[in-house]
């Protein structure tokens, strides 16, 4: 009689357990009041936005300085860079807001760039500012760092509703054109807290010429091929617009390839990630990820010789998580 011998169990990592309370400051040290020079410069300018700040203090865990302030609706507009509003999502704060009768959810606000109106940028309050505009509001409480990069780091602050690929796109092509514009000689890379994943960039610019682009269905692969480069930010984004384009062309040959599915009886949600699932290259175990620019041209030429003529119904059932 066969033993069977007992598979072998992966090892498995565990998170570091992090000592209580060893980190950040104590309450004494957050209510600190001698405040250093560049943060009188911010209050200086929360005043003169006809502002006023009602609390300074510094953040427990980090020990920057902050203002909890409250500005006028004037002096605040979101960053250029966000995504785009969700006219449901501000009605539905709206409404919210004007229910409860209070604003409780402060929004974040750095110095804007130019000393002009508005004076201060909000990296991830668009749809609680546009909701306190639609009910008529004057003023709002915001929560005010002199540190302007923060500006640059919508998609880390960004946490009151989940992003979708082609939210997180468009966001992260916007603000590496805005940056490219501010510091045009740095390497894409050093911007990867701002941006953070390569691909997304990639996925933005083709966002940005086919709206309806289906970009998820491209995102895992792109993910683990389009890293950060070290090239300046402006000629990056110039490459990362020509592997969009080649996107787009892929993305044009799958639909034609769904049509000839759906020709022959396939009728499922998941065709097109299917056929991109099909076209991906395949990795064994342990050998390096292809590069972008190869990922592409091996994903173009499967998509040239891909036949549906011989593809089976429980492949696609199979794909879908059906089973046989």
């Amino acid at each position: 009689m066969a033993v069977r011998k007992k598979a072998a169990r992966k090892p498995t990592s565990r998170r570091r357990q992090v000592e209580a309370e060893s980190r950040g400051l104590s309450p004494a040290e957050v209510a600190e009041t001698a405040r250093p020079a560049a943060f009188e410069a911010l209050e200086q300018r929360i005043h003169e936005a006809d502002g006023r700040v009602l609390a300074s203090y510094r953040d427990p865990l980090g020990g920057a300085w902050l203002a909890l302030a409250v500005l006028p609706l004037a002096q605040i507009a979101p960053t250029p860079f966000q995504r785009d509003l969700s006219d449901a999502h501000v009605k539905r704060l709206q409404q919210a807001i004007d229910r409860i009768g209070s604003f409780l959810d402060p929004v974040i606000a750095v110095p804007a760039p130019a000393s002009e109106a508005p004076r201060f940028w909000s990296p991830n309050g668009y749809h609680r500012l546009s909701a306190m505009r639609a009910l008529g509001g004057r003023s709002l409480t915001a929560l005010v760092s002199p540190d302007a990069a923060l500006a640059y780091r919508i998609l880390a602050l960004n946490t009151e509703k989940a992003h979708g690929t082609k939210e997180r796109a468009l966001e992260a092509v916007r603000m590496a054109r805005g940056l490219a514009e501010l510091d045009p000689d740095r390497p894409e890379s050093a911007f990867a807290l701002e941006l953070e994943d390569g691909s997304l960039v990639t996925l933005g610019c083709a966002y940005e010429t086919r709206a309806r682009f289906a970009g998820g269905a491209y995102a895992a692969a792109l993910k683990a091929s389009d890293a950060f480069l070290e090239q300046p930010l402006g000629q990056a984004l110039e490459l990362r617009r020509a592997r969009a384009e080649r996107l787009l062309a892929i993305d044009e040959r799958v639909t034609e390839l769904m049509e000839s599915l759906k020709e022959r009886g396939f009728q499922s949600p998941y065709l097109r990630n299917f056929v991109v699932a099909r076209i991906r290259p395949f990795r064994p175990r342990g050998q390096p990820v292809p590069g972008a620019d190869e990922l592409l041209d091996r994903m173009q030429q499967a998509a040239a010789k891909f036949d549906p003529g011989r593809i089976r119904a429980d492949q696609i059932a199979r794909a879908a998580g059906a089973g046989d």
